[in-house]
């Protein structure tokens, strides 16, 4: 039972229809650790494909030496949900907790924690490391030797990865933290303390975003005086070019198009000497790419992926993803590969989760471009930094985040999550133990007969 509350759930329903009423339980057990108390909680579950509810279930305990109990106080989605909600990601099962971004306060201790205390206000790193393997003692968490024994993982990509909150038995199986409570196994490594003087609504987002931009960002290479262009404008892809000029670059191209093309206005308010590319409006005849080797001379310096392979352009990709020939589609890594200077770097952040077709190998080979996976983020590497970054009032994470809502709404905020409604570019979910909102953050947003405020679209 280590590896999985979402492995044993089993799911009931009362009523029938759009009255039916999902309730969820999980067998009762007993270890040298204590006693299933039958207190209950709300957690957001996967249902099946565009289907989440949120539904009662047992609190989760203790189960092994190691495990830490925390009393959610603030969640979120994060874009890579979408694959989940999609279900393009293996191995999902029906009742399975989401969420793999939250924060709150630490309510249980197991004997084996040292380093965490009840009361502590503490943040939950998205892959779940042990902290002695290898890989661990690298800095590398997330690639973990012994927190994901998932065999078709490890077969599939020839090493372990890491276990990770709320995605899927692919990754561990663990429940996820779009929930009232969380357990996090290796408690001592995978929570970091908050500091008094940031909130709820800052400090969330170190479980992932901010360490992943920042990962993809320093990892790909970004230096000073580097042309960075950018795929992808949702969270992700903000941040990325607040983080590429952060780092000294002289130039940021950002790139999205269609439903999303209102992102590069609202990103552009926040990051305002960004320039921007809307690839459904471009001139008849360019590709992205020759309009970026038009803007910059030979191309930029860094490509970063920040938009994932699930999505597909043309129709090819569109059929051979729908016959599972491919999981992902390869057109924007060919955009990129093409766009980048000689030799120039290209970043891989976004989502692939196993095989392309029509991969442009031989520009990767002749022109010399430097091809880096830059793999989940080693969140913890990071995050002390970034919080310090917070602190200081460099980094300000509020510039991403555009509502409050409540956990019990989940299951329409996914929904206008999976639509790119405009306005709503990153939210902050509460439940009932979350604090008011603090100074700068939004306020709560009525979803249920309130729209989201619009932004003007790119033109």
């Amino acid at each position: 039972m280590a590896a999985s509350q979402a492995a044993n759930l089993v799911e009931k329903t009362v009523g029938h229809g759009n009255n039916a009423t999902i309730t969820t339980d999980v067998s009762h057990y007993n270890n040298e650790y204590g006693m299933e108390t039958g207190d209950r909680i709300q957690a957001t579950t996967w249902q099946g494909k565009k289907n989440v509810k949120v539904v009662e279930m047992l609190k989760p305990r203790v189960i092994d030496p190691d495990d830490v109990i925390v009393k959610v106080t603030g969640s979120t989605i994060c874009g890579s949900d979408l694959h989940l909600y999609h279900g393009v990601i293996p191995q999902l099962q029906k009742g399975d907790v989401l969420g793999h971004e939250c924060c709150g306060v630490v309510e249980n201790v197991g004997p084996g924690a040292k380093k965490v205390k009840r009361g502590e206000r503490v943040v939950v790193s998205f892959p779940i490391a042990c902290g002695d393997c290898m890989s661990c003692q690298r800095e590398l968490y997330s690639q973990c030797e012994k927190t994901n024994e998932n065999t078709i993982t490890n077969a599939m990509y020839g090493n372990r990865t890491a276990g990770i909150f709320g995605y899927s038995h692919f990754t561990g199986g663990f429940a996820g933290g779009q929930a009232e409570y969380i357990r996090v196994p290796y408690g001592d490594v995978n929570l970091l303390q908050i500091p008094d003087d940031v909130p709820d609504e800052k400090a969330l987002f170190v479980s992932d975003v901010l360490g992943t931009t920042w990962h993809c960002v320093v990892d790909t290479g970004v230096k000073k005086g580097d042309v960075v262009a950018i795929w992808g404008a949702g969270p992700i892809g903000q941040m990325c070019a607040e983080f590429s000029f952060f780092h000294g670059a002289s130039r940021v191209i950002l790139i999205d198009g269609g439903d999303g093309a209102w992102r590069l206005n609202y990103v552009k308010t926040k990051v305002p000497k960004l320039e921007t590319i809307n690839f459904t409006k471009l001139p008849k005849g360019e590709s992205v790419s020759s309009l970026l080797k038009q803007m910059v001379h030979g191309g930029p310096d860094v490509a970063l992926e920040c938009a994932a392979g699930e999505y597909a352009k043309g129709w090819a990709h569109y059929f051979e993803q729908m016959l599972a020939m491919e999981t992902d589609s390869s057109e924007i890594l060919n955009e990129m590969i093409t766009a980048v200077r000689p030799f120039g770097r290209v970043g891989v952040t976004g989502i692939y989760a196993g095989y392309t077709n029509h991969f442009n190998i031989g520009a990767v080979m002749q022109t010399g471009v430097r091809l880096i996976g830059n793999g989940q983020a080693p969140v913890q590497k990071y995050w002390k930094h970034l919080m310090g970054l917070i602190q200081t009032q460099k980094i300000n994470p509020l510039d991403m985040v555009t509502h409050r809502v409540r956990l019990e709404e989940m299951e329409r905020v996914y929904a206008l999550f999976d639509q790119r409604d405009q306005g709503m570019q990153k939210v902050f979910v509460q439940t009932k133990y979350s604090a008011s909102p603090s100074p700068g953050a939004p306020a709560l947003t009525e979803l249920g007969g309130v729209g989201v405020t619009p932004y003007a679209t790119e033109g």
